[in-house]
């Protein structure tokens, strides 16, 4: 095979995980060693987390909901309900709900057939089964008259399905609803050590496959294929994930591909991905070179690139607004005379969604808190010749921005 020059893979060697096995025994976890929270940690098992950080975060939305003047919170599957219960059962045409009252132990309504999957595999006791000739509405209906006998506001999860939220209205017509968003963003948006931990751990197993994945690349190669080589790489480690693959002027559409011809030597390869590990995601974007001789304009775009993220991390403080840190980058890249081809945010919050609160974009004056992790994303996408992004993932400490990944270097 031909000699390959690879700038900027940025990707590290896997890293031996070494999270020990929490003592389930019915202590709590020390607050000191986050990884003591998680079980199954070792290698190809799936980690999860145990059952006294669902009891805190159970209590945490309760008091969330108190706060707010709410007296109960229902959630069809979703990440906010696996958040809550440590499972995710995904919604199918038969209503799944977690029933939280503000006072008291919640519930889960689910078909009959499902109540021995719902117990074995979450952190909620009490489930409560309808058989297919029922209406599970009415069950919803007098589950909630049980848990939360005095009617008032309803906080309804913001994914919830319209027909669903329809029919859970037309039940529980003594009900005020409202959008759960601002109860279930407080309680995410901010991450516990724990959470931390797997995040940590998905970001380790996407930068190990990435890292392959580049030193395999071959021309001739479609993007599709090398998606799947990706998305096996990632496996091999443990984890489902997998991502964009772009070659050439296909890299200067932000989400394009596959579209491109054949990998062609000299050209510019851009791969944005990630995976899930115990419910946790990881969001990595590299541009590299494939060839023996990137052009002057690429190594002068990808370091203006690199530059308008380096300006976001040294910004970063507790309390710095979001659009701060969009702006810091887009000053950099305006600078240098490409302002008009950095085209999307600066980045977005990184947790059980790929994309969720905090989003580092204008507009956006919320101060970044300790806890909350980040992507740090800035890119210069030229129509009809490339494209160039570097995306690493963030958290906030009280001292600033720790990059979790493995930054790549300056070409």
């Amino acid at each position: 095979m031909q000699r390959r020059e690879f700038l900027a893979a940025g990707g590290a060697a896997i890293a031996d995980w070494g999270l020990r096995i929490a003592d389930w025994s019915g202590r709590t976890s020390d607050a000191a060693n986050p990884q003591s929270a998680i079980r199954n940690p070792q290698s190809r098992q799936e980690p999860s987390l145990g059952p006294e950080v669902f009891r805190r975060r159970l209590d945490r939305a309760r008091a969330e909901l108190k706060a707010r003047g709410l007296r109960c919170l229902i959630a069809t599957p979703s990440t906010t309900y696996e958040y809550l219960t440590g499972y995710n059962p995904r919604r199918s045409e038969r209503l799944i709900a977690l029933i939280l009252p503000v006072d008291g132990v919640p519930a889960v309504v689910c078909p009959s057939f499902e109540v021995e999957r719902i117990k074995r595999h979450g952190a909620i006791a009490d489930a409560r089964g309808w058989e297919e000739q029922d209406d599970p509405y009415a069950l919803v209906r007098d589950s909630v008259r049980r848990l939360a006998p005095r009617a008032g506001t309803m906080a309804l999860e913001s994914s919830t399905g319209y027909q669903t939220a329809l029919r859970l209205a037309a039940a529980l017509s003594g009900w005020k609803f409202v959008d759960a968003a601002p109860v279930t963003e407080r309680l995410r948006i901010v991450k516990a050590p724990e959470e931390v931990v797997l995040i940590r751990r998905a970001i380790e197993i996407t930068q190990g496959a990435m890292t392959a994945t580049f030193a395999q690349l071959a021309a001739g190669m479609t993007e599709r294929d090398v998606a799947r080589l990706l998305s096996r790489e990632m496996q091999q480690r443990g984890a489902e994930g997998g991502g964009l693959v772009q070659f050439g002027p296909s890299s200067a559409l932000p989400h394009g591909g596959p579209a491109a011809a054949a990998l062609a030597r000299e050209t510019v390869v851009l791969i944005d991905c990630g995976c899930r590990v115990g419910g946790y995601e990881s969001d990595i974007t590299r541009t590299v070179w494939f060839g023996d001789s990137p052009t002057d304009e690429f190594r002068k775009v990808f370091n203006v690139v690199h530059d308008a993220q380096t300006a976001a991390i040294t910004l970063g403080r507790p309390g710095t607004p979001c659009q701060e840190m969009d702006r810091a980058a887009r000053r950099v890249i305006t600078a240098a005379g490409y302002g008009a081809f950095f085209t999307h945010r600066l980045g977005h919050g990184l947790g059980m969604d790929g994309h969720e609160p905090p989003y580092l974009v204008e507009g956006n004056s919320l101060g970044l808190e300790p806890g909350m992790v980040f992507t740090d994303e800035p890119g210069i996408y030229q129509l009809g010749k490339f494209g160039v992004r570097i995306e690493d993932d963030c958290v906030m400490t009280e001292s600033g921005v720790e990059v979790l990944s493995q930054r790549a270097a300056k070409s």
